[in-house]
């Protein structure tokens, strides 16, 4: 069986060779199996062709219906096999990659079509996959306990057993288990504090076994944004543990939807303590035969530990529509973490005289120095406030003091852009006035190629996008009341698009008193997973579909989606993040509020017209719109050529 797709010849450079197959794809192949051929495709592919012969970064900003994902696939998968290396299709979330992956998506498709066997395998992030350990405690310390043990029954035999493992299939993917919600799917998968290190069960665990079967693919594997931040934010201190890297060496990375690459990696740089979690690994020393002076200092480590959190408790404000907690600095904060450090340095000196003894054991004591030493990193960016943002959030088990940094462009002009591989951004909205300069200095690219080419479809005669008015603004009755006569006019076939989860669930709550539409099917995000909401939304063509996170990628072409009703303009929350983007900008309603909104707006606008066949309306429920004349300009000049907002 040959490698490549076409006749290899050693004579010719690899890439010429591929741009050749790559247009006769397009110009032939293609074509012939009924698909349409498209200018921006092949210009597209000129482009894309430039960046993976020079191993260069390329900005790829092309509109919706251009084909850009079959683009960038045809490169990869030939690129892959060439390095004998996969590349890394990072997508902004969980819902993109099903687009992807999906029996009638585009790799399924050129499978298809062009007689391709692609290996391409799913590398999801670790808290879409069960923990054991927190099922093993949801079983009896909920009140829905009776579901936990359902689970726990249906798992695979050989979770249970002891003994070597002669088979075994993959278990405990988030999608498997669609009929619990966000909140009794939180109660039982992995979080950052599970301590896999220790698990008895590590090696049976769903994500182990997973893991083990994407690095074995041979062309692409697809992840997300956050996972491959994760990925490049551990890879060291995974390396130091004995432990492999999440994802393997691979040869190129595709950022689909890149322009929300900074905000996964400003998460995955983030650091998160909590007390009883370091309660509960520093008392481990304990057990061990240790010196008196070294006993000591972890008694007082921990006192140190619960008085700052005690503090932080007293020092952290609520926000309104927002599950963060704001911390306001001061001296007394500062002198309760300089404290708690140093006792952190005394242990730390302490560890090295034991470890010369040899009475700890070595593994255990490695999984406590990287702890301390995760905790110094996170405590002393904590008191250099000018270069991180912090916040405080609330659980059953207490407080969590999360620290991010404010840059990390520098961590991935290191990691990914330092590392001569081609890396491709692909999405419609990249530039900002035609220009990548912002998105590439957000992101640490010094040098890069890019493009823009425009959606081909007719908008003008296909989109109608309305902004209604209701006679008191601010009014939430008489906002339900129009939103459920925008429902009526396409009976149901709606995608709401929401700026918060109060928002949906207050939408939630009101709707059922509506009885003129009680005959239509409403899904809600959070309420099931996420990609057998959609599928169950294509599948009922009259149902609604509410959601907070699917404003990108959401991909339903038909009149199952022929409205989108946009809840209220989708401004940046009041939260730590956006707070410290707002300080450091010298307008930042200009700055910050504006251009996220509208780039938000934007996509949400995109999730309505997804084939030359689509039509439908967009209905912006704003009262905003009706009286500031500049931001229904700005609001204006996002939409497509030849749609105007109409104000009723």
């Amino acid at each position: 069986m040959n490698r490549y797709p076409f006749e290899f010849e050693h004579s010719k450079p690899f890439m010429q060779q591929v741009g050749e197959w790559v247009a006769d794809v397009f110009y032939d192949l293609l074509p012939e199996a009924g698909f349409e051929v498209r200018d921006e495709q092949i210009y597209m592919a000129f482009q894309l062709e430039r960046a993976f012969a020079d191993k260069q970064t390329i900005f790829a900003e092309a509109g919706v219906g251009t084909g850009k994902t079959l683009v960038y696939l045809l490169y990869a998968i030939c690129y892959a096999r060439y390095h004998r290396k996969p590349v890394i299709v990072a997508c902004a979330d969980e819902s993109l990659i099903e687009q992807l992956v999906k029996p009638e998506g585009d790799i399924a498709k050129l499978a298809r079509h062009l007689e391709l066997v692609i290996d391409a395998r799913l590398g999801k992030s670790q808290d879409r996959y069960l923990c054991l350990a927190k099922l093993e405690h949801a079983r009896t310390d909920y009140e829905d306990v009776e579901i936990y043990k359902a689970l726990y029954e249906e798992l695979p035999s050989f979770v249970h057993k002891s003994e070597g493992m002669q088979a075994f299939h993959a278990y405990g993917d988030r999608k498997q288990y669609p009929h619990l919600n966000d909140a009794q799917w939180e109660r039982i998968n992995w979080d950052p504090y599970q301590d896999c290190f220790v698990c008895d069960k590590r090696h049976r665990c769903g994500q182990t076994l997973s893991r083990e079967h994407y690095r074995q693919s041979t062309d692409l594997i697809i992840c997300s944004h956050d996972f491959y931040m994760e990925h490049i934010w551990t890879y060291e201190g995974r390396k130091r543990e004995g432990q492999l890297p999440l994802l393997p060496d691979h040869c190129a990375v595709v950022f689909d939807e890149g322009h929300l690459l900074e905000s996964a990696a400003q998460k995955a740089l983030t650091y998160r303590i909590k007390h009883n979690i370091f309660e509960e690994l520093i008392t481990r020393l304990l057990k061990n035969e240790i010196r008196e002076t070294l006993a000591v200092l972890i008694d007082e480590a921990i006192e140190r530990s619960e008085a700052l959190f005690a503090l932080l408790e007293r020092q952290s404000l609520s926000i309104p529509g927002s599950d963060r907690r704001q911390i306001v600095l001061n001296d007394e904060l500062q002198r309760e973490v300089t404290r708690f450090r140093g006792v952190l340095d005394g242990i730390e000196e302490e560890l090295v005289f034991e470890s010369e003894l040899y009475v700890l054991d070595d593994y255990q004591l490695r999984i406590v120095e990287e702890h301390l030493e995760m905790m110094q990193k996170a405590l002393s960016l904590f008191q250099s406030s000018s270069s991180l943002i912090c916040w405080a959030t609330e659980s059953s088990t207490g407080l969590t003091l999360v620290i991010m940094p404010k840059a990390v462009k520098e961590v991935l002009r290191e990691r990914v852009f330092g590392l001569k591989m081609p890396v491709v951004f692909s999405s419609a909205t990249l530039s900002v006035n035609g220009s990548f300069d912002y998105l590439a200095y957000s992101l640490g690219v010094e040098n890069y190629l890019s493009f823009s080419v425009d959606s081909p479809y007719e908008y003008a005669n296909r989109m109608e996008v309305l902004a209604p008015r209701w006679e008191n603004g601010s009014d939430f009755a008489e906002k339900m009341a129009t939103a459920v006569r925008m429902l009526q006019r396409t009976e149901g076939r709606a995608l709401i698009l929401f700026p918060s989860k109060e928002e949906l669930r207050q939408f939630k709550e009101a709707i059922a008193s509506f009885q003129e539409i009680a005959d239509i099917n409403f899904g809600y995000e959070g309420d099931r997973e996420i990609s057998h909401l959609i599928a169950d939304f294509q599948r009922d063509e009259t149902s609604v579909l509410c959601a907070v996170t699917l404003w990108e990628g959401l991909d339903v072409p038909g009149p199952s989606l022929s409205n989108v009703i946009v809840w209220s303009l989708p401004f940046p929350p009041q939260d730590p993040v956006f707070t410290a983007m707002r300080q450091e900008a010298e307008s930042s309603f200009e700055e910050v509020d504006m251009p996220y909104m509208l780039l938000r707006l934007k996509q949400g606008i995109g999730r309505l017209i997804r084939s030359r066949e689509d039509s439908g309306i967009i209905a912006i429920l704003s009262e905003e719109i009706h009286e500031d004349v500049q931001l229904r300009e700005q609001i204006q000049s996002l939409l497509p050529q030849g749609v105007e907002l109409k104000l009723n």
